[in-house]
């Protein structure tokens, strides 16, 4: 024993000395003298027989030769190479800690790195560079390499450095895989490693890119992307170094995965010279030829890849650089896109490329893609030239590029990316290029050939659309004119291109295209330029000159071309020449402008005279002239054109304003008049109503050809006065006959420009007589209209006068008839009864015809139809003011002036005074007719004093309608209110003001009126009573007295007065309401009284479609400014919310959810933090609402809650703090009852992904306080979230023809896929050694105090989680969870017990010898003290586990574990045999196992022997009968004393099944030469026979 120690201290000496030798030297040369005389026998000591020796040589050597590497590097490369691969030769020997572990955490400060970082920098960065080195002689330099670096590698070309086979020489392969190994230790920190780490992860070899994966996850935390120190080698080793010693381009793959990093860094695009050649070169290296080869099939998928990649980056770029460097970049690589997408072939793909894989197409689109980003990015260089090359290439790719559909949505992607580009106002030296583009893709068709080669395969004609409205100024005719072709494409177009042309002819749609952005006044100026309206004159030449399909100067006998876009052309000219009179700041541009600017032109006097003045002067001018006269003959042409489909949208143009255009202008129309003949007389009815009024206009005007006037007047009577003989279709040519004629002799009263003639006045008379024949005895209703409308006309004129009918066909009869045509619904009735009105005089002796008409209008409200009580209200004001009426304003449609008409005095006052009344009244019918009567008179007499003193009296009698069940009662009474306000004086308007506020801050509906027994207070099905409804109070009266409960009548009225409280709110904000508060906040009882802003912004979300958008257009007329409106009143609006969320009324509830997620969502956190804790605990109350929808806005809520957080959580360091109080509140809600544990599965789902986002998006430092208590509550939500029918059905599993263990297979597949254990290991990543620590009882407590499979499962999860993702940390607890887990495997289900062995296996990784043993010595208990076949299964699976999971630890006490293992492989336990007999397959190598350890596994056995328990005496007998079998011929003696005892004893006895395996082994076992000397008398005949009869016991009974 002294001389094995004197041996050991004499070679540790040794090498002592040699390392003090190494460590005095004082030079180069001394250093390699040393080395090659003691080197060799110090390498030699490696291979001693003493552990000590071996480790010290390896862990002294190595500081030697790394210490002051990086200093001798610099003084002799040379020698630096030969210390190098010294190291790496060490290496291969130097057998490294467990990652993790004290002696691996320990080894930096041994090799000397933590005083010397330039060395570990140093060695980091070469065994890099070995990473990339290949072993190629007659290569100087490499990817990555430069040639002094492969000098270096190769020791300066010395031959055997890397052959193997030589005595110097290493395995290339092998030498990288130590060294990376090596930089995974602790020795190197992660900002070491990390480009080494990056290179390694890259290569093909698995073995290097495993570590290599590994090693960059943990280091890439670690160093900063944004730093140019980092970024500057990455740049390098992708592009090589230039010149003919330099690095070559590294690999693909490694490119790729640089590509990768710098796209996470914003820093990267600050690298212009760089970024242009990573795109160039990628782009046209030749490795893109191996797409189409293959023979290189895997190289070619790599450089797809890479290109890939590429685009990406140069999307990215484009995305996050500073316009600077994107200015300077975009152009090349612009250059470069076009260069690699023409080279492929342009515009016709290639055969062969078209013909390969799909990586060339996916690659060409995502080469137009780049390209459309890079413009986008940098518009000034690349589109904003007068030349347009690059967006006219783009064109010219998308009509004729054939490469597929793909590749085409690329295309047009790629344009669509560039319209922003030409969002400011363009010069004319770029507008004027852009509308030539334009005009020729709108030509192109598919099919056409535009030079050689040059085929056009697709239609451009929408991009070409789309550019021209979100490019060019709303003012271009050009661009207008591409709209109207777009809508006249017809219905064979794309859909998309007619409504993209129907956007670009409406200036409301052109600015929501265009929006404004006005960052300065300049940009502003621009932007209101660019929404000038065209003019006329430029309009007119561009639609309707001599070169134009349309043109003026065409025959207007032949059909219109693109005749479905006329109407819409000549409906436009009429609204921009409408826009240039009324000046573009008159002009409100809104959704419904057009329809607004057709009641102006008839209905506004202002409008009209505006309109006027502009026509005249335009008239005045020769170009504009000219230009309102070609239009005007353009409109006439679409009335008059053969079979025209425009002749309604035409006609209504010209009859608009030829009463306010000159006659000079309209002269040549009526010199055209016979055109009108066909149209009069069609068959539709449309058009014959407008060609007989402009017959009338026309044909009364002084300059109209009398010879084809007088012609046309014969025809028309002619076919009038034979109505009676009428069929078919002849009727309607009566109509067109009777109207043409009343409008031309009305017409000619209104012109009086000449007193008619007797023979005109016979002519006048005759139609009189034939309008009151026809009206009087005609049963068909195409007559009927035709003479009421007549009569209407001939009355407004003054030919037909009251008095002067007689009988049979007197006025009363008129009236009468009218009235009775009129009570079915014929508003030309009507409208005749408020005309023939006007003529009678107010009541004089004698005479009541007016009187008459009035009862016979009031007597129609009891037609339902609304349309018909309008026009009834329209007779009313004309009956009453004459035509004083506004509505008769566009009546007089000629130069002329209104006939004189009877005086009126009383009439208007006593029908305002009735109509009122009528407006309290409880019958629907008669009040719903009044308040449109009351909006009529109104709206038309409001100018007179009658109307004007009583506003107040309207104003109240409107307001009792916005509480009412009809919602055509609230939108006129909402209308009549605006009116009101227009009207009243400042002080009425604050009083309307007031009460409309009142209406909805407060809980009254503030409606006037009584209640009758006929009042509806529900609708119909509302309140179901089984065989009907309650619907009146009358119901509701029968009901109660029914019951016997009186109570019911007022319980069922607070229903009907809270419903019309929303019923008023809706109203408020119809049609012009919301101008009263805009008008009010301005100046009046608003600016002083801003308590409507919380209540506004909370109705703006309300349930009822009616009152949200009611309120949104109040809030948009009267927030000019929302969010600082918004920002002023936060405090206020977030206060009303809160306290109404959990109001009574649901729908309030969900208002409250809806206002609370837009009003936070849009702020930053610091804003609401204050409020944060009562919106969760109020969103979680109102999550469990009764109402479903209210749940569903809670739920809303909450996900907008959750996305706040998670977007304050990516915010990092600077919003911690707000982060950690928002999840303080949040995280309890979430893990409550409320949340993942409801019994609701929508809210349970909720919770689950609002988690999962949370720990998703959390920092470590803010997430990390939480971590104990999140952890353990999840393991325990895993039962919870299991559905409960699982443990029914396995419990019934027999039934359902399957196993329980099958379904706990099922359920603990379920368990390790589940979300939640993902966010349990997210949570684990963030853990530190304090927070391990406070998790240590929770999880404890968890893994104790769980319920069912899946939390049971889930606590062992977690324990192997962070046995080996989180072995630092959880180092130190390893023992006190390996001792927990030890409990839990005795658990009845299987499954658990079987996850917890398996957790003791990954928890002996880190615990301690004794632990170990420990465990050992219970799963010995369990197998021998217990009488359950499972506990022995149980000591099998956990022995198993640690053989497994814990192998080095397994080897080191295998003495312990063996033995045991080779007793309980022959178990009479099936199960429990097969988990020892496998674990002793896994760990021994052979049979000599046994004889190692013979006497532990005889002593083991003879313990059992005697047992009392068959079972572990039968396995005690054949552990000794297999030792026996196992030591084959080498029983010597010292065996066979060891053997001999314990195998007599098995023997022995009873006679048992099985018994005859023992007996086989004693026969071998005697059968042993040299078992027994002569000398030894060990055996007695006795004895001997005890043995032969035991076997004879074992034949008989195998017998």
């Amino acid at each position: 024993m002294a001389t094995t120690d004197n041996a050991e201290a004499k070679e540790l000496g040794l090498v002592g000395k040699v390392e003090l030798r190494i460590a005095l030297t004082d030079s180069d040369i001394k250093l390699e003298s040393l080395l090659r005389t003691y080197l060799p026998p110090l390498l030699l000591k490696l291979a001693s027989d003493y552990v000590s020796v071996r480790n010290k040589d390896r862990l002294d050597l190595l500081p030697t030769l790394i210490n002051g590497m990086k200093r001798n590097f610099g003084e002799s490369a040379r020698h630096t190479s030969s210390l190098f691969n010294m190291l790496l030769k060490l290496l291969h020997a130097l057998p490294l800690p467990a990652r993790g572990s004290a002696e691996d955490t320990n080894l930096r400060r041994q090799l000397g790195f933590s005083e010397s970082l330039e060395d570990a920098d140093f060695i980091a960065s070469w065994i890099g560079k070995l990473i990339l080195f290949l072993s190629n002689r007659s290569v100087k330099r490499l990817p990555g390499l430069d040639v002094d670096d492969c000098s270096f590698l190769q020791l300066y070309d010395k031959k055997d450095t890397w052959q193997p086979g030589t005595v110097e020489g290493m395995n290339l392969v092998d030498t990288k895989v130590v060294a990376v190994k090596f930089l995974a230790s602790g020795a190197f920190t992660d900002t070491e490693r990390f480009l080494p780490a990056l290179l390694a992860a890259s290569d093909p070899n698995s073995r290097l890119s495993d570590v290599g994966d590994d090693m960059l996850k943990r280091a890439i935390s670690a160093v900063s992307l944004e730093d140019t120190e980092t970024l500057g080698p990455m740049f390098q080793i992708y592009l090589g170094t230039r010149g003919t010693d330099g690095s070559l381009p590294c690999p693909a793959p490694l490119q790729t995965k640089i590509l990768t990093l710098l796209s996470r860094s914003k820093t990267a695009s600050s690298f212009r010279t760089e970024n242009i050649k990573i795109i160039q070169e990628g782009l046209t290296s030749d490795v893109g030829a191996d797409l189409t080869s293959p023979t290189t099939a895997s190289k070619g998928l790599e450089a797809s890849k890479l290109r890939t990649q590429i685009f990406s980056y140069t999307n990215w770029l484009a995305g996050v650089s500073e316009s600077s460097d994107i200015d300077i970049i975009a152009p090349s690589v612009v250059s470069a896109l076009r260069e690699y997408i023409e080279g492929q072939g342009w515009p016709t793909c290639h055969a062969q490329a078209r013909g390969s894989n799909d990586q060339v197409s996916n690659l060409r689109s995502l080469g137009y893609e780049s390209i459309g980003v890079l413009a986008k990015a940098s518009p000034t260089n690349l589109i904003l030239d007068e030349d347009l090359d690059l967006l006219r290439w783009l064109f010219d790719s998308l009509a004729a590029d054939s490469a597929g559909r793909d590749v085409s949505l690329s295309i047009e992607h790629a344009l669509s990316s560039i319209l922003g580009a030409f969002g400011g106002a363009l010069h004319r030296g770029l507008e004027e290029p852009l509308e030539g583009l334009l005009s020729h893709n709108m030509q192109r068709q598919p099919g056409d050939v535009e030079g050689v080669g040059f085929k056009i395969v697709r239609s451009t004609r929408f991009l070409a659309v789309r550019f021209a409205n979100r490019c060019l100024p709303f003012r271009n005719t050009k661009a207008r004119w591409m709209n109207i072709l777009a809508v006249g494409s017809g219905v064979h177009e794309r859909k998309e291109i007619l409504e993209e042309g129907k956007k670009g002819l409406d200036p409301y749609w052109y600015r929501l295209l265009n929006p404004s952005n006005p960052l300065t006044s300049q940009d502003t100026q621009a932007k209101d330029a660019k929404y000038d309206l065209p003019k006329l004159s430029d309009l007119v030449v561009q639609f309707f000159d001599s070169e134009s399909v349309w043109g003026t100067a065409r025959p207007p006998s032949l059909p219109l071309p693109m005749e479905s876009a006329y109407g819409q052309a000549i409906r436009f000219c009429r609204n921009m020449l409408t826009g240039e009179a009324l000046s573009t700041n008159a002009l409100a541009i809104n959704a419904e402008w057009e329809q607004q600017l057709d009641t102006s032109i008839v209905n506004d006097e202002a409008t009209r005279q505006k309109l006027r003045n502009h026509l005249h002067s335009m008239a005045e001018q020769a170009k504009t002239r000219i230009a309102l006269e070609n239009f005007l003959t353009a409109t006439f042409n679409g009335v008059v054109a053969p079979e025209s489909k425009c002749v309604v949208a035409c006609g209504e143009v010209l009859l608009q304003l030829y009463p306010l255009a000159p006659n000079a202008s309209v002269a040549s129309l009526s010199e055209k008049v016979h055109l009108l003949q066909d149209a009069v007389v069609s068959s539709d009815r449309s058009s014959r109503e407008a060609s007989s009024r402009l017959f009338g206009i026309l044909g009364s005007h002084p300059n109209c050809p009398q010879g084809s006037l007088q012609k046309m007047i014969r025809d028309f009577s002619g076919r009038a006065e034979g109505w009676q003989q009428a069929m078919g279709s002849v009727y309607f040519q009566v109509h067109g006959a009777i109207l043409a004629n009343a409008y031309y002799w009305s017409r000619r009263a209104f012109r009086a420009d000449a007193p008619p003639t007797p023979e005109d006045e016979a002519k006048m008379q005759k139609t009189i007589d034939l309008v009151l024949e026809i009206l009087h005895t005609a049963q068909d209703k195409t007559l009927l209209d035709a003479a009421t409308t007549a009569l209407s006309e001939l009355s407004l004129s003054g030919i037909i006068l009251p008095r002067s009918l007689t009988s049979p066909h007197n006025a009363s009869e008129t009236i009468s008839k009218l009235s009775s045509i009129a009570e079915k619904g014929n508003e030309n009735a009507v409208k005749a009864l408020g005309a023939f009105g006007i003529q009678c005089h107010e009541e004089l002796a004698g005479e009541a015809l007016l009187h008459q008409v009035m009862t016979c209008l009031f007597k129609l409200h009891e037609v339902r139809e609304p349309t018909v009580q309008f026009s009834v209200g329209e007779a009313l004001s004309h009956a009453a003011v004459g035509w004083q009426s506004k509505s008769l304003i566009a009546a007089l449609d000629v130069q002329g002036q209104a006939p004189a008409t009877p005086s009126r005095d009383s009439s208007l006052g006593w029908t305002l005074e009735k109509i009122i009344e009528d407006c309290k009244t409880t019958k629907p019918a008669l009040r719903q007719a009044s308040v449109i009567w009351l909006l009529c008179l109104v709206q038309f007499c409001g100018h007179l004093a009658a109307i004007r003193n009583r506003l107040r009296d309207c104003q109240s009698a409107f307001k009792g309608f916005l509480g009412d069940r009809d919602s055509l009662n609230q939108e006129t009474a909402s209308r009549g209110l605006s009116l009101v306000y227009e009207k009243g004086d400042r002080d009425l308007k604050d009083d309307l003001v007031r009460d409309l506020v009142s209406s909805f801050t407060g809980t009254s509906a503030n409606m006037s009126g009584r209640v009758s027994g006929e009042t509806q207070l529900f609708e119909p099905g509302a309140l179901p009573t089984g065989e009907g409804s309650i619907t009146t109070y009358k119901d509701i009266m029968s009901l109660a007295a029914e019951v016997g409960n009186p109570s019911l009548v007022y319980k069922f009225m607070s229903l009907a007065a809270n419903n019309a409280v929303w019923t008023s709110r809706a109203a408020l904000g119809r049609f012009g309401l919301s101008n009263i508060f805009s008008d009010s906040s301005v100046d009046g009882y608003l600016a002083q009284n801003p308590k409507l802003y919380p209540a506004l912004f909370r109705y703006r979300f309300d349930p009822n479609t009616n009152v949200r958008n009611s309120m949104n257009e109040i809030w948009t007329a009267l927030v000019r400014e929302p969010t600082a409106t918004i920002d002023q009143h936060f405090d206020s609006i977030m206060a009303d919310l809160l306290k109404n969320i959990l109001g009574k009324e649901w729908r309030t509830r969900q208002a409250c959810c809806g206002a609370i997620a837009d009003l936070i969502q849009s702020r930053p956190a610091v804003k609401y933090e204050m409020y944060i804790g009562d919106i969760w605990t109020l969103t979680f109350k109102v999550c469990d609402d009764i109402k479903e929808s209210v749940r569903a806005a809670a739920m809303a809520l909450a996900r907008v809650l959750v996305s706040s957080l998670t977007r304050g959580l990516e915010a990092g360091d600077s919003s911690t703090r707000s982060a950690g109080a928002m999840l303080k509140n949040v995280l309890p809600f979430l893990l409550s009852p409320s949340g993942l544990e409801s019994s609701a599965e929508d809210v349970q789902a909720f919770s689950l992904s609002a988690l999962m986002q949370i720990i998703k998006k959390s920092s470590r430092d803010s997430l990390r306080p939480f971590v104990p208590d999140l952890v353990s509550r999840l393991i325990l939500l895993l039962s919870s979230l299991e559905p409960q029918g699982i443990e029914y059905v396995r419990l019934r599993a027999e039934q359902y023809g399957v196993t329980g263990q099958q379904i706990d297979d099922a359920r603990l597949s379920g368990v390790r896929g589940s979300p939640m254990l993902e966010a349990i290991e997210k949570c684990l990543d963030f853990l530190d050694a304090a927070t391990m620590q406070d998790l240590k009882r929770p999880l404890e407590d968890a893994i104790t105090s769980g319920l069912g499979l899946p939390s049971r499962v889930g606590g062992s999860r977690v324990l192997v989680s962070l046995s080996t993702k989180h072995n630092f940390v959880f180092r130190p607890h390893a023992s006190q969870f390996l001792k927990l887990a030890r409990r839990q495997v005795l658990d009845r289900n299987e499954t658990i017990s079987a996850s917890y062995s398996a957790a003791c296996g990954y928890l002996s990784r880190l615990a301690s010898d004794d632990d170990i043993l420990s465990l050992v010595k219970h799963c010995r208990k369990l197998y021998f003290d217990s009488d359950e076949d499972r506990h022995r299964v149980v000591a099998g699976d956990i022995i198993l586990a640690v053989s497994k999971y814990a192998t080095d630890r397994f080897n080191a006490l295998a003495a312990d574990f063996l033995p045991f293992i080779f007793f309980g492989k022959h178990d009479s336990h099936e199960p429990a045999r097969t988990l020892f007999h496998d674990t002793w397959n896994e760990m021994v190598g052979g049979s000599r196992t046994v004889l190692l350890y013979m006497q532990e596994i005889v002593q083991l056995a003879v313990q059992y022997l005697d047992s009392p328990r068959w079972s572990l005496k039968h396995t005690a007998a054949f552990s000794i009968a297999e030792a026996v079998n196992a030591t084959g011929e080498d029983i010597n003696d010292s065996v066979a004393q060891v053997i001999w005892p314990a195998l007599e004893k098995a023997v022995d006895g009873k006679t048992w099944e099985g018994k005859e395996r023992v007996l086989q082994a004693f026969v071998k076992f005697s059968r042993a030469p040299n078992v027994i000397t002569q000398d030894e008398r060990k055996w007695s005949v006795i004895q001997v026979g005890h043995v032969v009869m035991s076997g004879v016991r074992i034949w008989a009974m195998n017998e």
